[in-house]
């Protein structure tokens, strides 16, 4: 009965202030915030680790012939239209490596050549062309002609609206838009501009620029979308 007598102890503890509170909250928020930080980089390292490769390393310890583009430009959200009228998102571009012309429809030589090196471009890498697209955006309202379209069947073209397009590529200073071809990247961001009126050697330099994009970019990116 004494025992059952005594009296029960409580222990009291004491509730943290509001300062200590707050320090709390704000200490977990920005462990969360490192936590998230640290996974993105994790994700993000083959692309880090490649473009610094070839923008850092240089490989093959060559110059770049074409221009990089700093800091690069992500496709802009523009609705162009197909050849067959049907509307098509820019931004559903992204996935493939882009070598972009521009041309009004009516294509005079220097826009047949620019199309002519895209598609040779393309094709002479071989087993790696399917991760590349060559694309013509065309900048007017002019028809494309009927006797450039045998030649296109595995382009993409596109008419997009010239101002939008403005906003996003751009050429060398007093060249026009045109006479430019623009290489993307699978992000989607505009990042290199090869030089005007390529010839023969000109072209070969620029094959040899795509080629180290695409070695540099082989450990995350693949053929297709």
């Amino acid at each position: 009965m004494a025992e059952a007598d005594q009296p029960l102890g409580l222990t009291v503890h004491s509730l943290p202030s509001p300062a200590e509170a707050a320090s709390g909250a704000v200490q977990r928020t920005r462990s969360g915030r490192l936590k998230m930080l640290l996974v993105v980089l994790i994700c993000a390292a083959p692309v880090v680790a490649s473009y610094f490769t070839y923008y850092v390393l240089r490989p093959e310890g060559r110059s770049v012939f074409g221009e990089l583009i700093d800091p690069q430009r992500p496709l802009p959200d523009l609705v162009a239209q197909g050849l067959d009228g049907q509307p098509v998102r820019l931004p559903s571009l992204k996935g493939q490596w882009l070598l972009v012309s521009v041309a009004g429809g009516e294509c005079d030589a220097a826009c047949e050549r620019n199309l002519y090196l895209q598609r040779q471009l393309r094709e002479s890498l071989g087993k790696e062309k399917d991760r590349v697209d060559w694309v013509w955006l065309v900048n007017d309202g002019v028809p494309v002609r009927e006797a450039l379209r045998p030649a296109l069947q595995s382009a993409a073209v596109l008419r997009v609206d010239p101002a939008g397009l403005a906003q996003w590529l751009a050429p060398a200073a007093g060249q026009p838009l045109s006479a430019h071809l623009y290489i993307v990247d699978p992000m989607g961001n505009w990042m290199m501009r090869l030089p005007p009126a390529l010839d023969a050697a000109g072209a070969a330099k620029a094959k040899r620029d795509i080629e180290r994009l695409l070695r540099a970019s082989s450990s995350w990116d693949n053929a297709g979308r």
